[in-house]
């Protein structure tokens, strides 16, 4: 079952001759099936993998009249899992500047590898897709708001790869999420150079898991893994740049109660959070259900930004005397705070938060509002 991608629609306005269209996502996000997808209302197309060997030895030739000789009189080249082949950028700035005709779209699940090779060569000759697991904007077209709220336990639990929400129960979805983690999950770190210790990295990311929605000391996790703080926060680095987490950053404008220098931590994928635990028991028998409903929220609504192009610069805001709001966006010089609770109660903005900034807006997400913020 093809459940219908946002960015399909995006991906045909934006390749062009003389751009590459670069797609970034994790593993199994649905990249591929993006792609061909695309080429279904494609002809005269060269599709290709940088894991095969032979397309590797041409596309990291450096050379015009090799590259010219392996695209051949095709007028669209699609590289999936481009991060594999060097120089690859330098690769594709060749294509785009001396084979006018010629479009390409090129896949990668490793931003670290594919951006530190694309970034500098391509300036000013690419376009950048990024892709979640599916969105609740996509599912919209599949389901009504009935039907939503009744697969919202099963979003919680498992999360929203698109294989794991076909999956026909629970049982494949559980074995598939831990053969994700074991098999998949440190696959682009592990083939980084000087990474070696997938075992350190793994209790990295279940000692995140107990604290979604909470301030993350680095020295703290150093001290517990008995690490480095410097090596922490490179694999912290790493794990955002592959798509495992997202970061995010205390905000404020000088006032001195405020806290900044903290993060908070969310897992691109509540099921991938659930697996590294082994915790997916139902929501009745958990006591993690705030920092589940937080990580939900927080990545469906940043799904929601990147394919509605809602231009918004994210925090959480916090002080120390413990007032706190859970999300606060600043756009076009405008702040909105939002606070989430499972349970179907309103709370009240802080009063520091009001008197500090009188003209921004505040809001309570619930179970019974949340749709229109995720979609």
């Amino acid at each position: 079952m093809y459940i219908p991608q946002i960015e399909l629609q995006h991906l045909k306005t934006l390749v062009s001759p003389g751009k590459v269209t670069i797609i970034y996502g994790p593993r199994r996000v649905g990249k591929t099936t993006l792609l061909k997808k695309y080429l279904e209302n494609e002809s005269n197309y060269l599709f290709v993998t940088g894991e095969d060997i032979f397309v590797r030895e041409f596309l990291s030739s450096g050379s015009i009249d090799k590259l010219k000789d392996f695209i051949g009189k095709n007028t669209l080249l699609v590289i999936d899992e481009a991060q594999y082949i060097p120089d690859i950028g330098l690769n594709l700035k060749l294509i785009v500047d001396h084979i006018s005709h010629v479009k390409v779209i090129a896949t990668g699940s490793s931003t670290f590898d594919l951006v530190k090779q694309v970034g500098e060569p391509l300036t000013g000759r690419r376009h950048v897709i990024r892709m979640y697991p599916i969105s609740q904007i996509e599912l919209n077209a599949m389901e009504n708001p009935a039907q939503t709220k009744a697969h919202l336990e099963s979003r919680l639990l498992y999360g929203s790869y698109p294989e794991v929400i076909t999956m026909e129960s629970d049982q494949l979805r559980q074995e598939y999420l831990q053969e994700l983690v074991s098999s998949y999950l440190l696959k682009d770190i592990l083939a980084f150079e000087g990474i070696s210790k997938s075992k350190k990295i793994i209790d990295l990311l279940i000692l995140l898991a107990f604290q979604v929605g909470k301030e993350v000391s680095h020295s703290e996790l150093a001290t517990q893994l008995s690490m480095s703080k410097t090596l922490i926060e490179k694999y912290l680095d790493l794990l955002e740049q592959v798509f495992v987490l997202v970061n995010i950053r205390g905000f404020s404008r000088n006032l001195r109660k405020e806290v900044t220098k903290t993060s908070r931590y969310y897992f691109c994928d509540t099921g991938i959070r659930n697996a590294l635990i082994n915790n997916f028991n139902v929501l009745g028998r958990r006591d993690d259900i705030g920092a589940l409903w937080e990580n939900y929220l927080v990545m469906e609504r940043l799904k929601k930004q990147q394919y509605q192009r809602i231009w918004s610069h994210n925090f959480f805001w916090r002080t120390y005397d413990q007032k706190e709001i859970d999300w606060v966006e600043e756009r076009e010089g405008e702040l909105f705070g939002f606070e989430f609770k499972w349970s179907n109660t309103q709370v009240k903005a802080p009063k520091l938060w009001i008197e500090t900034y009188p003209k921004a807006s505040f809001a309570c997400i619930n179970q019974n509002n949340y749709l229109p913020f995720i979609t």
